[in-house]
């Protein structure tokens, strides 16, 4: 902006371009756009629209917004004041200029044609000391960002003022906070090494017996010392083996482990008050506790102590968790000097039953041979295809191999599923499970998935061919730390559970199930309660995309005996293991073991038959909406199966290309932070999602349950879900990519959130949202069945590479709205086709595992931290909470630029908090049939509750797990 010398064209003194038109302003990115401080010169003048807290001044569709232009001559002599014009707006012709205030909206309709909005005012002469006030005024017909330039052309200078108005309707505006946005300020102390006072455990933590117990795996000091000081352990510079094969992955789940510890820390309280809850109970309210953050189960534990001096630290055990209050059973005589006045401070530890789980499974795991861990070193095999006719007759010819040779296998290496998105990667799985069941009487089938919606997928699939199976021979297995009333009512009857609480049925129940269903982590439970290696005779691991390698190890070292089949299913180019520690999932944690065999061992790159099956034939989408992932990510091989026609339904939200069910309508929100909380959020776009979905149901052909909205920060899914209830649609699915991972919807919308472009390189350097983060992007746009509908900020969609092509993909297409596009970007590397085999082959694979090491340093290889969304596998901490790390929070001083940001992490401030609803963690529960009279004399069952319902408060107790 400033001052410029006047003796060239207008064109070339904007910074809206070579053209009089404003394309993008960053606000955020650039301060002198309002700031004006730094000119000194003899004429000052004033900017409108000045920012509120930060933001541009809102104002309602409709009506009019006016400030004022103030012109001083501060100088001893005349100036000639040229002209004052508007030398561009956008939205086009939305600001006028005026010598009089314009009319309120108040107004009468007379008074309001009455007055005349010029764009330019011209000639006159200001003396020594005179102020020329000129009104600025705009009067939005939509809502968005509104932006004009005007041009001060007087004495020998011309100089540049930029407004800024945010359009908002009433919905949008409903969802404005006047809670400016302010960073968390420093940490509560950790508490000193003085003994803790043990708490009360839940009853069903006492009555869950294991005959095997799971050992400690504490820390060792001197790794805790050495990363804690910010060293690389020696392990993580040499080649993964079979010989270091524990030691490295123990070094990376104990740095994935302090993370997570010192992330917790991140919520204690200080001087907080407790109330008594009955005869036994204390309850804390724990702000953040309905969005997950910290995330808390039944059965986890905090640290209490009185505020005052020399007080003990007491153990307080979670009974109860409702919306922001936990209930606690701490020690006798903590509740005994209870008062109501007390104030007290409150640390959250980590649970460490999971991670405990994962440290027994990676040692477990160097005892089952090459042959599972690295296949290369194996023989070359050869199977024999069984001849067979599908059970279902609708799968097709790549799924049939895959069973036949799934069929063929004895023992390991491992068979691989590769399964691009709505190619029936579980629907193959299904069809081997049900050809197994019922043509080989000794098969006993394991199937573990990333995530409780997942196994509950597979289950609810298992039933529909449930002619085939007897419901005594399925076992669905949960955590106790699932909550009961999230069971699908149709599954119970395939669960086990004491008084609304999961468990684990004794073995010789166990022993009967012919097909166990479950999630990684849960699926020690088997091993805690006595089942062996061989006992199952194959395992299927889907979504094996999905897992940390140590997590798909739980299954494997716990029950994969020699001549167990191993079949995996899933897809690297989707989303991958959620890892918080940035350093751990660089070097390797954040790579599945799915992912490994894909890119290590040459007969699963090269895709032998022998190995692998590549699904190539989608029945999900429409050609229009594959077609882009197919050539981006696929190398052009998938198969659109679904009809290419677009239903007239779709003709309601204005397609301009009604052949074409791509839509991306841009738009220029403000995306904003309120209060502590660090997740963004833009109402702009909230109120254009809402807008889209009002037009498409409004009809009745398109159903709340048809719609998904796909967004990546929480606070986004939390407005949208909020603007949704006020219309009576509190139904309809919103959430992050990974809750929509392995689901699909008739139409899907996805809201990008960012409108700035100002913390770019810090979200490309933490795949933060959606942006540089290939997996992320193929799997949101991947999840329409019949339209697609994209709501963001073109210009700085338009930075990401994927993105860019998307957006000309529909501007190509003819299917574009909203704002003016962006110029075409010009990216570093090369648009051409990319499949999965040369991304590996560019990138070099994980450091470590071989490969161009130093290149795969400066890639990231792991499946991106999810922006939300949680894997509640078992108790504990769940899995997978996803976050998005902060850019303020990490960086410290928010404007220095990023380089050396990565030799400098160490330094950052570990706020990771962001984004997640319980995406993948919203699943069912299983239990014991009480249709097997075997079972029942095997087992005392009680029947206090529906028909097919189990209650098993009659097993002794053995022992417990933890």
């Amino acid at each position: 902006m400033g001052t410029y010398i006047r003796n060239r064209s207008d064109d070339e003194f904007s910074v809206a371009g070579e053209k009089p038109e404003v394309e993008f302003m960053d606000f955020q990115n650039d301060e002198s756009l309002q700031d004006y401080a730094f000119e000194d010169g003899p004429v000052v003048i004033t900017a409108p629209f000045p920012f509120e807290d930060g933001k541009p001044k809102s104002v309602i569709v409709g009506e009019t917004a006016a400030d004022t232009i103030c012109i001083e001559n501060t100088s001893p002599e005349p100036v000639n004041l040229w002209s004052v014009r508007i030398f561009s707006s956008n939205p086009e012709d939305s600001y006028v200029l005026s010598m009089m205030r314009p009319p309120q909206n108040d107004a009468d309709e007379e008074t309001k044609h009455a007055f005349l909005g010029l764009t330019s005012v011209e000639d006159r002469t200001l003396l020594p000391g005179q102020t020329l006030t000129i009104w600025l005024s705009c009067t939005p017909k939509d809502i968005g960002l509104h932006t004009s330039i005007v041009h001060v052309d007087i004495g020998d200078e011309k100089i540049e003022r930029v407004a800024f108005l945010l359009s908002d309707d009433s919905v949008s505006k409903a969802l404005f906070s006047d809670k400016p946005y302010s960073r968390k300020r420093g940490q509560t102390k950790k508490f000193d090494p003085s003994p803790i006072v043990p708490g009360c455990r839940p009853t069903w933590q006492h009555t869950q017996g294991f005959k095997h117990k799971l050992p400690q795996f504490a820390i060792p000091a001197d790794i805790r010392e050495l990363i804690e000081s910010k060293q690389r352990p020696y392990v993580l510079f040499e080649e993964l083996s079979m010989i270091n094969y524990a030691q490295f992955f123990s070094t990376l789940l104990v740095m994935e482990e302090l993370n997570l510890e010192e992330e917790m820390r991140t919520y204690d309280m200080e001087g907080v008050s407790m109330r008594r809850r009955g005869m036994h109970f204390l309850s804390l309210e724990v702000p953040g506790l309905a969005e997950r953050r910290p995330s808390l189960v039944q059965g986890d534990f905090i640290v209490a102590r009185y505020a005052g001096n020399d007080s003990r630290p007491y153990q307080g055990f979670i009974h109860k968790v409702e919306a922001d209050e936990i209930f606690l059973q701490f020690d006798n005589q903590f509740h005994l000097n209870h008062r109501e006045r007390n104030k007290y401070h409150v640390s959250f530890m980590y649970n460490r039953v999971n991670m405990r789980r994962l440290y027994k499974a990676i040692h477990d795991a160097e005892f089952l041979g090459p042959g599972v861990l690295f296949p290369r070193q194996s023989p070359c095999r050869a199977l024999r295809s069984w001849a067979f006719k599908p059970l279902n007759p609708h799968i097709n010819t790549e799924q049939t191999d895959a069973v036949a040779k799934i069929l063929g296998c004895r023992g390991v290496p491992p068979y691989v599923i590769y399964g691009p998105p709505g190619t029936g990667k579980t629907m193959t799985i299904i069809e081997a499970v049900l050809r197994l069941y019922t043509a080989k009487k000794r098969a006993n089938i394991l199937i573990c998935a990333a995530s409780n919606t997942a196994a509950d997928h597979v289950l609810e699939k298992l039933l529909h061919a449930s002619y085939l199976i007897r419901p005594s021979d399925i076992f669905r297995l949960n955590a106790q730390s699932r909550q009961y009333e999230d069971v699908n009512a149709d599954f119970i009857r395939f669960c086990f559970f004491e008084d609304r609480t999961f468990k684990c049925p004794p073995l010789q129940a166990l022993l009967q199930y012919k097909i166990v269903i479950s999630t990684y982590t849960s699926s020690y439970l088997l091993q805690a309660e006595g089942i062996r290696q061989g006992h199952f005779s194959h395992i299927f691991l889907d979504e094996a995309g999905q897992a940390s390698e140590p997590e798909a190890m739980v299954p494997l070292s716990g029950f994969c005996g020699r001549d167990t089949v191993v079949v995996l299913a899933g897809d690297p180019m989707q989303l991958g293991p959620v890892v918080y520690c940035k350093q751990a999932e660089k070097d390797g944690l954040g790579t599945s073991y799915l992912q490994r065999l894909l890119f290590d061992f040459e007969q699963y790159r090269t895709e032998d038959p022998n190995y692998v099956t590549k699904l190539v034939r989608n029945y999900r989408c429409h050609p229009a909406i594959l077609e882009l992932p197919s050539e981006l990510f696929y190398g052009g091989e998938l198969i659109a199966c679904k009809e290419d026609e677009v239903s007239s339904t779709y003709d309601c939200i204005g397609l301009p290309n009604t052949s074409f069910p791509v839509l991306f309508v841009g738009i220029q929100g403000c995306d904003e932070r309120e209060g502590t909380n660090p997740s963004w959020f833009n109402r702009i776009e909230v109120s254009k999602v809402v807008s889209i979905i009002r037009n498409l149901t409004r009809g009745g052909d398109v159903g709340e349950s048809d719609i998904g909205v796909i967004t990546p920060y929480r606070q986004q899914v939390a407005k949208i879900k909020k603007a949704l209830e006020a219309f009576e649609m509190p139904d309809l699915k919103v959430g992050s990519v990974e809750q929509f991972q392995g689901q699909e919807r008739e139409v899907i919308i996805i809201s990008t959130v960012r409108s700035t472009v100002k913390h770019n390189e810090f979200d490309k350097f933490f795949n933060l949202g959606f942006l540089s983060n290939h997996r992320r992007f193929n799997v949101a746009i991947t999840r329409a069945k019949s339209l697609l509908v994209i709501v963001g900020n073109p210009y700085i969609i338009t930075k990401d590479r994927h993105w860019d092509r998307l957006l000309r993909y529909c501007a190509d297409n003819g299917s574009y709205q909203g704002c003016p596009l962006p110029p075409p970007e010009s990216h570093s590397y090369s648009d051409e086709t990319r499949s999965f085999s040369n991304f590996e082959e560019d990138q070099g694979g994980p450091a470590g595992w071989g490969g161009n090491q130093e290149e795969a340093t400066n890639y990231n290889y792991s499946s991106e931290p999810s922006d939300f969304g949680l894997r509640c596998d078992d108790g504990a901490q769940p899995a997978s909470e996803n976050r998005v790390l902060l850019s303020e929070e990490l960086c410290g001083d928010e404007n220095q630029p990023l380089k050396g940001l990565e030799a400098d992490l160490e330094e950052i401030p570990k706020q990771c908090i962001e984004e997640g609803t319980a995406a993948q963690g919203d699943v069912q529960p299983d239990q014991l049939s009480a249709n097997d009279s075997q079972l029942q004399d095997a087992y005392p069952v009680k029947y206090n509750a529906p028909p097919g319902w189990c209650d098993v408060s009659s097993i002794p107790a053995t022992g417990w797990d933890d």
